[in-house]
């Protein structure tokens, strides 16, 4: 194709027939607009794009053609990189359709101590931004083999937690591929040529979108629309968000409605169930009483969890990561089946998977954060809730609407959000927490040796984009005294850097330099260390995630401080000078607590109401717990306090199973988790020796095992027995044990 031509069907592209033939079967054929304008630029030929449409623009497409065109002619295979795991996994499934033509993909979000070797093989590669960052630290040799790179969502350059990966990955390859092609995707952003410049790409901006999006203002029974009439709004019930909703349910439309908190998710979906209700069809109503009934199965289900299978069988929802990621796919599936009318999330579901809806309302443009108060959320995260409105394939037209109480909040909101540009997005390498980790990621895998080295890689960023290099030389210099001084980098009198045995392998482990440091230098002071002692170390970790505690619970926190006060492995600030820090200290205290009632068996409904969490938290609480406490094992041996690392690793096992100690023998078996682990020990099975003795049918007569785990748990220990007869002279399958309401926890534990 000749650059300048436009093309407007997909069977004009000069990629394979197969792979047209292919995508026409499943209803492509012709381009949008900025697809069109997109594959003008030659980014089938390989080059460099970023494409900043709307949501729903086709920016996908765009992306896998150039991977298939570029594996297809020999030129590397394609890395898709995303934010959210939730991300990787829907367009893994969303690839996966290139098979059908011998172009197979892969995914991987975890594991950052891996080459990821399992991905040598794939033409396509979906991952987290992190997950590549780690693969490049582990010196992966298939990334050598990339001709493509897709970075999703670009924009993400301006989040504090995730641009800097995203910076560093993209300058890392650019610098150690030359040849690699880069396709940046975006929603509009108002300094897309910065990105564009940067990456020396085309750009292709465009508001155009398949469903029209209107953005409007409620106020006093209307909706003011930016580029439409008015739309007036029965007031039939008792509060306008409900009116705001129902409206646009009378029109056989679906809702997603934004608050600020996790709390209102669960307020609002109560309050307004009742009135989404009538606008369910009889077998509707059963589909969702099913779903519901998935969510509320077993003995000792959270109350949250309850409270959404209440709702839900009523045709509403609630969405937040408190949820465990069984529950928000339940939602999602249901919402995208057009079984659930109406989904009350907080801003995360924006930046997550495609969850399109007729309306989207922002209730709060506010938010509150610990330490800043509150304040209105930026413009771009307004667009970002604003653009999942509209459905393709089932709306002409999609709508987002903010509420205003006064004429005063009107006239701001429509100034502020309507009309106005989403901000310029800056980089976020300035953070010595991230400059520091990379940098050292740098040094450790040997691409940059000396200061000569790391000003080119810097200089490939961003962030060298965007700043003099007065104020870089700076942060730069900052960064690498703080890594020497750590001792995990040293150089010599021409400024040559090594990194150290020890910060080879923080970079490997993926940790913070900090965590380190700090683990490093407890764990050579210490000759003993307490169980409780380290689960707060972990969470006074800057990798740990704590859930912060609330006025109402500083005073019991702070007397659990004074009685444990010599467990700690590290002093508490002085709560007068510091009481900012004291009360983090608190709320690490809180988490600890949290993790040692998991490991002693708790169960998640107990830690739920305990500690006012969700069960997605304790689940993202523990996965980093159990990560941590495999670096400080391997922190611990590096640096000579081996001493430490049984009890570590133990402590770690504990964390994996969410068990006390005399049930790791059982819960090493497949299919033994934390729930069997305990039922068998009360029934005085507690070793893999008395299991290996035990009569089998009698084994297969303890509640939760049945006949097949108890067979897979004898092959396991190397028995097999042809025939299962009970004392009754039948088959022992016929004679399994009824799970009833304990599968869902079997479920969650013991996959």
């Amino acid at each position: 194709m000749t650059v300048g031509i436009f093309v407007k069907e997909l069977k004009e592209l000069p990629i394979n027939r197969k792979v047209i033939k292919l995508l026409e079967n499943l209803g492509l054929s012709e381009l949008f607009p900025p697809q069109q304008a997109a594959f003008d630029t030659g980014v089938l030929e390989g080059k460099n794009l970023v494409l900043a449409v709307p949501t729903s623009s086709g920016k996908t497409l765009v992306a896998e053609l150039c991977m298939i065109r570029a594996i297809l002619d020999g030129r590397g295979k394609g890395l898709y990189l995303v934010p959210l795991r939730s991300l990787a996994h829907e367009k893994y499934a969303e690839f996966k359709k290139y098979e059908q033509i011998g172009i197979t993909t892969a995914m991987s979000v975890g594991d950052y101590d891996s080459s990821g070797t399992k991905l040598r093989d794939a033409d396509i590669v979906v991952v987290t931004t992190e997950k590549a960052d780690s693969l490049i630290r582990h010196k992966a040799e298939w990334l050598d083999d990339i001709g493509v790179v897709v970075a999703d969502e670009i924009h993400l350059v301006n989040d504090p937690s995730r641009g800097p990966t995203l910076e560093m990955v993209l300058a890392k390859m650019i610098q150690s591929i030359p040849e690699i092609q880069v396709v940046a995707l975006s929603a509009t952003i108002s300094n897309a040529k910065d990105i564009a410049a940067w990456l020396d790409a085309s750009l292709i901006r465009s508001d155009w979108r398949p469903v029209p999006l209107d953005e409007g203002v409620y106020i006093d029974g209307s909706i003011a629309f930016k580029n439409g009439p008015s739309k007036d709004i029965k007031r039939t019930r008792r509060d306008d968000l409900t009116n705001i909703v129902c409206d646009i349910l009378d029109e056989n439309g679906q809702v997603l409605v934004f608050v600020s908190s996790r709390r209102s998710t669960v307020s609002v979906a109560k309050k307004i169930a009742s009135s989404v209700r009538p606008y369910l069809q009889r077998n509707t109503i059963d589909q969702l009483s099913k779903y519901a009934g998935r969510i509320n199965k077993g003995v000792n289900i959270p109350e949250a969890s309850k409270t959404l299978a209440r709702v839900m069988a009523m045709g509403a929802a609630f969405h937040h990561a408190g949820l465990a990621n069984s529950e928000r796919s339940i939602v999602e599936d249901c919402f995208r089946n057009n079984l659930l009318k109406v989904i009350i999330a907080t801003p995360t579901l924006a930046a997550g998977v495609n969850l399109p809806a007729r309306r989207v309302v922002i209730r709060d443009y506010r938010r509150f954060e610990q330490g800043r108060g509150n304040y209105p959320i930026p413009i771009l995260e307004y667009k970002q809730m604003a653009g999942r409105a509209g459905r393709p394939k089932y709306d002409s037209y999609g709508e987002a609407v903010l509420i205003a109480k006064t004429e005063e909040e009107y006239d701001s909101l429509t100034d502020y959000y309507i009309l106005s540009e989403p901000e310029t997005i800056s980089s976020k390498l300035a953070s010595p927490t991230a400059l520091r980790s990379h940098l050292l990621a740098s040094i450790a895998n040997g691409m940059t040796q000396n200061r000569k080295g790391v000003d080119a890689l810097i200089g490939g960023t961003f962030f060298s984009y965007q700043y003099d290099t007065d104020a870089i030389d700076d942060h730069i210099e900052s960064a690498l005294t703080f890594l020497e001084n750590g001792e995990l980098i040293q150089s010599d009198e021409k400024r040559r850097f090594n990194a150290t045995t020890l910060g080879k392998r923080v970079s490997q482990l993926y940790v913070d330099p900090q965590t380190a440091i700090m683990f490093r230098d407890v764990f050579l002071e210490r000759d003993e260390l307490s169980i409780d002692g380290v689960l707060h170390l972990l969470c006074h970790s800057p990798d740990q995630p704590v859930s912060y505690v609330t006025r109402s619970e500083l005073e019991h926190y702070a007397i659990l401080l004074d009685g444990r006060s010599e467990e700690f492995l590290i002093s508490p600030p002085d709560s007068w000078d510091d009481p900012e820090g004291f009360s983090e200290f608190l709320s690490e205290i809180k988490t600890a607590s949290m993790l040692y009632d998991w490991i002693s068996e708790q169960s998640e409904r107990n830690i739920t109401e305990q500690y006012n969490v969700g069960v997605g938290d304790i689940h993202r609480y523990v996965q980093s717990a159990i990560w941590l406490l495999y670096s400080a094992s391997e922190i611990a041996r590096v640096v000579g306090a081996s001493n430490h690392v049984p009890k570590l690793r133990r402590l770690g096992s504990r964390m994996k199973h969410g068990v006390k100690g005399e049930l790791l023998e059982l819960v090493g078996l497949r299919g033994i988790g934390r729930v069997r682990g305990r039922m068998l020990h009360n029934h005085d099975l507690r070793t893999l020796a008395d299991l290996h003795q035990v009569d089998s049918i009698k084994l297969a007569r303890i509640p939760t095992i049945g006949t097949t785990l108890a067979k897979s748990i004898k092959r396991q220990l190397g028995i097999e027995e042809d025939e299962w007869v009970d004392v009754a002279g039948e088959d022992a399958s016929d004679n399994e044990v009824s799970l009833g309401p304990v599968q869902t926890l079997l479920d969650e534990f013991d996959d």
